[in-house]
């Protein structure tokens, strides 16, 4: 098992979809979150637009995660399911 990444699953309301993904732990969620919103861009043939005030929350506990924390410093792991809203 790679101990460098993480597979979560993220839900975008938005657009009523769920994606399975692997995540570095060593990126910020920033990075990850930019990285991913291209991808949904391009993959939504431009359905999705992503807003500036978007974030990655906990679906558990509603937590907001720091754009400026690497993977590894939040509570994220194997498992942990996210919103990007």
């Amino acid at each position: 098992m790679n101990r460098n990444k993480i597979l979560i699953e993220l839900e975008i309301p938005l657009i009523e979809k769920k994606y399975d993904l692997f995540i570095p732990i060593n990126k910020k969620v920033g990075t990850i979150k930019s990285l991913i919103e291209d991808a949904l861009i391009e993959l939504t043939d431009n359905a999705y637009v992503p807003k500036e005030d978007y974030n990655f929350y906990s679906k558990e506990t509603g937590e907001v995660y720091n754009v400026n924390k690497t993977i590894r410093d939040t509570d994220l792991k194997n498992g942990s399911r996210i919103l990007l809203i």
